[in-house]
């Protein structure tokens, strides 16, 4: 068990005062905090924060010969929900966890999909369950495509890639065939951005 900490803080921006905090669980991907607040109200409480670096989602998008516009995305096995998913690809540095995102985005772009990106576009920023957690993600749209082999981990063996027609991406996404929050935000970030 690890120790508490006293951390009597000043109010946050939501009005929250961190009374103590303490690490309960820790490996080299998540950390797991567990705060004693107290509420805007006057309340005392528990919170317990999952603290993850920061990821990288891209929406690779190519076209066929005849002009089509695809998209690229993997399939894996998800051990925590026991299923497959359709995504695109995403990943973190765990061991990098100061690298600049844009490098994390071209490296797990090529390691999952094997493709390379002649111009990357960083269009923005989402929260992976901002109720729970401090993971924060960058939403990358890669354009200019070349294909490689890919250079997955160990964990990712069971990947597989495809690249599908936009109008089929789309019609998965309105049957709920893919259910990855973070792929479907990217796509919906693009999408209102014009970018797709």
């Amino acid at each position: 068990m690890k120790a508490s900490f006293m951390t009597k803080s000043s109010p946050d921006a939501g009005g929250y005062v961190v009374l103590s905090s303490r690490i309960a669980y820790e490996n080299p991907w998540t950390r797991l905090r567990e705060d004693i607040i107290r509420r805007p109200d006057g309340k005392d409480g528990l919170y317990g924060v999952v603290e993850r670096g920061q990821f990288v989602v891209i929406l690779p998008l190519g076209q066929t010969e005849d002009g089509k516009p695809t998209i690229t995305l993997v399939n894996q096995y998800r051990y925590p929900i026991g299923k497959r998913l359709w995504e695109l690809p995403m990943g973190m540095w765990e061991s990098r966890p100061d690298a600049a995102p844009d490098a994390v985005a071209a490296g797990e772009l090529k390691e999952e999909t094997g493709l390379i990106a002649g111009k990357m576009h960083h269009a923005g920023i989402v929260y992976q369950g901002a109720g729970y957690s401090t993971q924060m993600g960058h939403v990358y749209l890669a354009t200019d495509l070349t294909q490689g082999p890919t250079e997955r981990e160990q964990t990712e063996q069971d990947m597989t890639c495809h690249t599908l027609l936009l109008e089929d991406v789309e019609r998965m996404i309105r049957e709920n065939d893919i259910t990855c929050m973070v792929s479907l935000a990217a796509f919906g970030m693009l999408r209102a951005q014009k970018l797709i």
